[in-house]
């Protein structure tokens, strides 16, 4: 699987004054799809953590379209943009419900041993899970 779409109905509390999605709430919705992506693949990020992988963001790039208000529902689509080194790199669009993109966004993330503090190759069955097919 090398896409995976969710859907989010946009709550009061993610808005500013003006009824717009403040925009420090759309790494949330990024991570949302990036972290239901691996669910579906059977792949936990709790497990990972608890193996002693770590998966932080080394960088992000949102490029905001159009705006998304209170009580919009969006589809964020999660794809993976290349095969997983030690680090993983996924592209996202973000659609109304009429399919407008509204945003675009990407960001790099590291496979890091929680041990050594050091990247570290993706797992196996990381790699077994998303090109099983």
């Amino acid at each position: 699987m090398k896409f995976d779409e969710i859907q989010i109905r946009v709550r009061y509390g993610e808005t500013d004054q003006m009824g717009v999605v403040y925009h420090g709430n759309y790494p949330l919705y990024l991570e949302m799809g990036r972290i239901e992506w691996l669910r579906k693949l059977g792949i936990s990020y709790r497990k990972m953590e608890e193996e002693g992988i770590m998966l932080p963001v080394v960088a992000l790039q949102v490029n905001y379209k159009k705006s998304i208000g209170y009580d919009d529902v969006i589809t964020v689509k999660t794809i993976l943009k290349n095969r997983p080194t030690a680090k993983i790199e996924f592209e996202y669009e973000i659609t109304n419900e009429k399919g407008e993109i509204l945003t675009t966004a990407n960001t790099t993330l590291v496979f890091l041993s929680k041990k050594t503090n050091r990247p570290i190759k993706a797992p196996q069955y990381v790699m077994d899970s998303i090109y099983k097919n």
